[in-house]
């Protein structure tokens, strides 16, 4: 059977990748290489120049994300753009969480645009694939995690919930939120104040605040 590999593109996931977990078999750079090659063999315009072939991306186990006591985790309920998971992974990968978790269905995985997004924090972070979001939560509680899911019109502002033991931050999908199972599956609800005439954050946008406001507490 042939073996598997993948392509990542842009200048910092090539070189996180190289100082990362999954090898890197070959690098294609500009000028060496046209651009408009760079463009056919990254799939997109944004390669930066730069184009990596490496091994399929290192999922983690959800279970052993839980085996840290007092860990900050994120779990992302159904996420589609690749671009925010991406981002979301950058700030987690920043705030030193210790992983991201996602559902294996409707949901989006890690490719080359969330290798992009997240600027290569995705190479040093922990990101586990699970069957079903609201089990994996249920876990997280018996092992004596905290999950707070992020919902607008919660009544509990996030800088009132207790964020300084094992924590896991729970995001909906984009324009769904939370889904009920999910949301039930959270020990409470938050939510971020806003004082503009916007809808509601982005769940990248969001992850900064509570992953941020998570760090506050615990320093």
């Amino acid at each position: 059977m042939a073996e598997r590999r993948e392509r990542i593109y842009g200048r910092r996931p090539v070189a996180e990748a190289e100082r990362g977990r999954r090898r890197v078999h070959r690098v294609w750079r500009a000028p060496e290489t046209a651009a408009e090659e760079l463009t056919g063999l990254a799939g997109s315009p944004d390669h930066q120049g730069v184009v990596a072939e490496v091994d399929p991306y290192p999922y983690a186990d959800g279970a052993e994300l839980l085996a840290e006591p007092g860990a900050l985790l994120v779990a992302l309920d159904q996420v589609q753009d690749p671009r925010n998971l991406g981002a979301v992974c950058r700030s987690a990968e920043a705030a030193g969480a210790a992983g991201v978790v996602i559902p294996q269905r409707r949901a989006a995985a890690v490719t080359a645009a969330a290798c992009k997004a997240s600027a290569g924090a995705v190479e040093h972070l922990a990101v586990a694939r699970v069957r079903n979001l609201a089990d994996w939560l249920g876990e997280a509680r018996g092992a004596g995690f905290w999950a707070w899911g992020a919902e607008a019109g919660a009544p509990t502002a996030y800088t009132d919930a207790d964020l300084s033991g094992g924590t896991v931050l729970v995001l909906g999908g984009e324009g769904k939120g939370l889904r009920p199972r999910v949301a039930a599956s959270c020990d409470g609800l938050v939510a971020i104040p806003q004082h503009g005439r916007t809808a509601s954050l982005n769940v990248s946008s969001a992850a900064a605040v509570l992953l941020f406001e998570v760090l506050r507490q615990r320093a």
